[in-house]
């Protein structure tokens, strides 16, 4: 990571890396990732100093110039947005599905018992997907009715995600609620993650 540099306008400030070289960043993947890691560290050093409004990776302005007529363009946007976010951070929830116990099938079951048994089996797991399934709509529901700002992640391998956007000054109420959801989750572990810049709610 280059050097730093603040711009102003105003009553916002921008953070940027004024001398960063895309094209060869862009060459290597190494660079790139180095790149990427150093972002994310800075944005999270701020954050812990200052309301922010994350800008996403990448992001570039041609000239200083540009960017000043940005931040003067889009200065009551931005102002609103961060007295929205100040105080606030954002908390993942992280909802692994639990895996489903099946019922055996007998050994010495034979025709219709072994067929019976299969069904059974069949059945209990549908069941089970189906509870799962209800648990994880009951908890969405109940994040979104107790936190205003949310954002349901799309399912990878399985695993749902739920950005919320919470008070840090509430992170122990955070916590109870994350007790009280996963005493009605019983098909799903759930794992709250830290405090982090609100990469979704910008």
């Amino acid at each position: 990571m280059g050097s730093l540099m603040l711009v102003k306008e105003a009553a916002l400030a921008a953070l940027v890396e004024p001398e960063l070289d895309l094209e060869m960043m862009q060459q290597s993947d190494q660079q790139l990732m180095q790149a990427l890691i150093g972002h994310d560290r800075v944005i999270r050093e701020v954050f812990e100093q200052a309301t922010i409004l994350p800008l996403r990776f990448g992001t570039c302005f041609v000239s200083q110039t540009g960017l000043l007529e940005h931040l003067r363009a889009h200065q009551a946007e931005y102002l609103q947005k961060l007295a929205v976010l100040q105080g606030k951070a954002e908390y993942g929830l992280k909802c692994v599905p639990l895996e489903f116990s099946e019922p055996a099938v007998p050994l010495q079951a034979t025709g219709k018992a072994y067929f019976l048994a299969k069904k059974q089996r069949y059945q209990t797991i549908a069941e089970q997907q189906q509870q799962q399934q209800a648990e994880w709509q009951q908890l969405v529901t109940a994040v979104e009715q107790r936190y205003a700002d949310t954002v349901v992640g799309a399912s990878t391998d399985g695993i749902r995600r739920i950005h919320l956007l919470s008070d840090r000054q509430s992170e122990t109420s955070l916590h109870q609620d994350l007790q009280d959801w996963q005493a009605q989750c019983f098909h799903w572990t759930l794992q709250l993650g830290e405090a982090l810049p609100p990469y979704h709610f910008v």
